[in-house]
């Protein structure tokens, strides 16, 4: 346990909370009122929009949709990445060569277009529907990550000495192999949340996010399409702005952290680092 990865632990535990718990709470985020753009106070913790909605209650469905959302791209492109580069590396021949370049060819696909393409040419789209999109178009880094590092696993003493004494191959890969793949694995996973939400933000930012679900991305869209940078009602446009920023730096602090683990030269370059500033001072 670190300083960076308690902090980060802490933040997005209790962001995870609000998303969890907030939505039973507080009240129907599409309810109209006549109190548009209304200040925090008056019995509306964050005030109200254009139309009298309650932006705190519009904040609790956020969270939860937007974590939803990375949490499903996180669980498939860990399944994908883990398939196309853990299995096909472990296996080899023309199943590793075939993985390789379907990989290579889903790596140089630029992502961001092809999300814009596929949710322009759908009109009603879901929450499930963008984390699918977003999760088609991340796994491939991730899968070219693990698969050089199962090929460098792969050749190692013990796993060859597990083939000659007549392991099953099954036991080699998740006995003898996954298990030093699941600080990588934990790591590609928390780079996927923060490249989903931030991908759904910039989608639904556009116009193209989820259809009648609340994001932290449908929150900015629509304090933009009603001016609320312009008005001045920043209570509109900050929370969701700074959840996602919070969330992010939280998850950046838990993957440095997971570095850490991974590379220990990184870990004892950190404390040297830790002495130099303690002499200094």
């Amino acid at each position: 346990m670190t300083l960076k990865l308690g902090v980060g632990l802490g933040i997005a535990g209790v962001i995870v909370l609000f998303g969890v718990i907030g939505p039973l709470v507080v009240g129907n985020p599409s309810t109209v009122r006549d109190m548009g753009l209304t200040g925090p106070g008056n019995g509306f913790l964050l005030g109200t929009t254009q139309t009298g909605q309650d932006v705190f209650a519009q904040l609790a469905y956020a969270t939860r949709g937007s974590l939803i959302i990375g949490v499903v791209v996180g669980a498939l492109t860990l399944l994908l990445s883990s398939f196309f580069g853990i299995v096909g590396a472990f296996v080899g021949g023309w199943a590793d060569e075939a993985f390789s370049l379907f990989t290579n060819i889903m790596l140089v696909i630029p992502g961001l277009p092809l999300v814009i393409l596929i949710s322009s040419y759908v009109p009603n789209k879901s929450i499930w529907l963008v984390a699918a999109v977003l999760a088609i178009t991340s796994w491939a880094g991730s899968a070219r990550v693990l698969r050089g590092f199962t090929l460098s696993v792969r050749s190692r003493d013990y796993v060859l000495a597990a083939k000659i004494s007549g392991e099953k191959r099954w036991r080699i890969l998740f006995v003898e192999i996954l298990p030093n793949l699941i600080p990588l694995l934990a790591s590609q996973v928390v780079f996927a949340v923060i490249f989903a939400i931030l991908g759904e933000a910039g989608l639904s930012f556009l116009g193209l996010g989820a259809s009648g679900s609340f994001t932290w991305g449908t929150m900015l869209f629509y304090a933009q399409n009603g001016l609320a940078l312009r008005l001045g009602a920043w209570w509109w446009f900050a929370p969701p702005g700074l959840a996602i920023a919070l969330f992010g730096a939280a998850l950046s602090l838990i993957n440095f952290s997971i570095d850490e683990i991974i590379n220990p030269k990184l870990r004892s370059q950190t404390r040297a680092e830790r002495n130099k500033w303690s002499v200094k001072a």
